[in-house]
């Protein structure tokens, strides 16, 4: 989602809530060695048939190898990435395969049979089971949750929740792609209706591809509806944070889904747009760059910024603060779901000021305490996402973050402190800025400015009772998702559309009759 309200210069790649990010490379090789056939090797000197690495690159120990998983297999490429936590200390090194290595795989995706749709539930169903409460790839799920905590710098309690948003997801996938299907199709030609004429609904293509984000390991809820529909499916890890699609993709292997069904493909970004280009359809995940880029080609569905948003009007706020403090904060503040704008009829200075006093409370942690709700980034990403808050505030009033909202720890990196302006205006240019934390803008609204400032929004919670403008918010195409009442703008259920069905745009109904 994205449009007029968005301010002035992209953010930094961290600081986005549908961001990517990158990391430091260690090779610089396109070599053809495999890596291991399970698990995410721990790198030691000595080790068994170690993977070529780039000529004086040293394979650093104790760090993961999270190879490429391609149509044959693990492969461990001569140019990787080191993955850092928050800290700066190496974590993991990411194989990044080379152009070949992609249109090979993406031609073995095309080449495949699909899987007949019993198996692949069946097959959705075990790897939920493994990647809840299994070891995928050798990694037991605590193992995994504080990996990604150190890694993303996500709160762990966050990362747990979110095993069980795609662990659920996976079992219900088949389900929840259901839920776009027009209720006068049938899924099969088989079914007894078409003997009389009926639609049948069914794939609009065969290769499905994601540019996945590592803004938040929920993402990877969603791209399993494609295994569920048929497609065969290739992702391209974020490189903030690629543990999550690794060992969800092992699960789904280990499962019953073949290496020729679903591949992970990480790559620099020279060779990213070569997978979208040789899949049928894609999902990109990424800022307002990323949704220009592709608003004008159908085979591509781009995920940008939220911009959600809340609006008060005709009733006393006071009864909705904690809903709106939950908007603001929940996920640490990192989803395209998190509020970035409330709109207050009247004064806006005392729900500011409430606001504040709120989420000036949170405590600093790092992201591996269990108390901990506020995202953590190394300290110089930190200041980066600072910088660009202060350097576009511009004439808003700092209630809170105005002096800086970076809150170094003891042990490395630095908590993303909440940050709260308000503006004078309900059309102000502020109100666009989205960032990947929690960080708010609070604006006046009044019945002349209309659903205008509302607009460009993924959701939007409106608290009215003006029927007259609810038909409105309901009506616009650049609101996704409205909230009338004290529900905040995080709320979800996998049978409801976050952004429209994914169905929606990679399925489609034909024509069937038969004797």
């Amino acid at each position: 989602m994205t449009g007029p309200n968005s301010a002035g210069a992209t953010p930094p790649a961290a600081a986005s809530r549908a961001a990517t990010a990158t990391s430091t490379s260690t090779g610089t090789g396109t070599g053809t060695g495999k890596g291991p056939s399970t698990g995410p090797a721990r790198a030691a000197t000595g080790q068994a048939g170690p993977a070529r690495v780039t000529p004086g690159t040293a394979v650093k120990p104790d760090c993961l190898q999270l190879d490429a998983l391609g149509p044959n297999g693990p492969f461990r490429s001569r140019e990787r990435l080191t993955i850092n936590d928050v800290t700066g200390t190496p974590m993991a090194e990411l194989s990044l395969v080379p152009r070949l290595f992609v249109h090979r795989a993406m031609a073995a995706l095309r080449k495949a049979e699909t899987m007949p749709a019993e198996e692949r539930l069946a097959a959705l169903a075990r790897a939920a089971e493994a990647f809840e409460h299994g070891a995928p790839a050798g990694i037991p799920t605590d193992e995994y949750t504080h990996l990604v905590s150190r890694m993303s710098g996500m709160p762990i309690s966050v990362v747990r929740s979110a095993v069980k948003g795609i662990a659920r997801s996976l079992t219900g996938a088949g389900d929840d792609a259901g839920c776009a299907r027009p209720m006068a199709a049938v899924e099969s030609w088989r079914d007894p209706a078409t003997r009389e004429g009926r639609a049948v609904w069914t794939r609009r293509a065969e290769v499905f591809a994601v540019h996945a984000a590592g803004n938040h390991p929920g993402v990877h809820s969603l791209w399993p509806e494609a295994l569920a529909l048929g497609y065969r499916v290739a992702v391209r890890p974020s490189r903030r944070e690629p543990l999550t699609p690794y060992r969800l993709i092992a699960a789904l292997r280990d499962a019953g889904f073949g290496a020729d069904q679903v591949v992970l493909l990480p790559t620099d970004h020279t060779v990213a747009d070569d997978i979208l280009l040789a899949a049928d359809l894609s999902m990109a995940y990424g800022g307002d760059e990323v949704v220009h880029k592709y608003a004008h080609d159908g085979t591509v569905l781009p995920q940008g910024p939220g911009r959600s948003k809340i609006l008060v009007s005709g009733e006393d706020w006071r009864p909705h603060l904690d809903m709106i403090v939950g908007s603001v904060a929940d996920e640490g503040g990192t989803a395209c779901v998190n509020t970035t704008a409330v709109y207050v009829e009247g004064d806006p200075t005392p729900l500011a000021e409430a606001l504040t006093e709120r989420l000036a409370a949170i405590p600093s942690l790092p992201p591996e305490d269990e108390r901990a709700v506020l995202p953590t980034q190394p300290v110089e990403t930190a200041r980066a996402v600072e910088k660009y808050l202060l350097d576009h505030a511009g004439d808003a009033t700092p209630r809170l973050g105005g002096d800086g909202i970076v809150d170094p720890l003891p042990g490395g990196g630095a908590v993303l402190r909440p940050a709260v302006f308000q503006v004078d205006r309900a059309d102000a240019p502020q109100t666009g800025i989205e960032l990947g934390f929690p960080c708010v803008w609070v604006a006046p609204w009044s019945a002349k400015d209309g659903a205008g400032p509302l607009r460009d929004t993924l959701v939007l919670t409106a608290i009215t009772e003006d029927a007259r403008l609810v038909d409105r918010l309901v009506d616009d195409p650049s609101i996704s998702n409205v909230y009338l009442g004290d529900h905040p703008t995080y709320w979800m259920r996998p049978d409801v559309p976050h952004d429209g069905y994914l169905g929606e745009f990679l399925m489609r109904t034909k024509a069937v009759i038969r004797d």
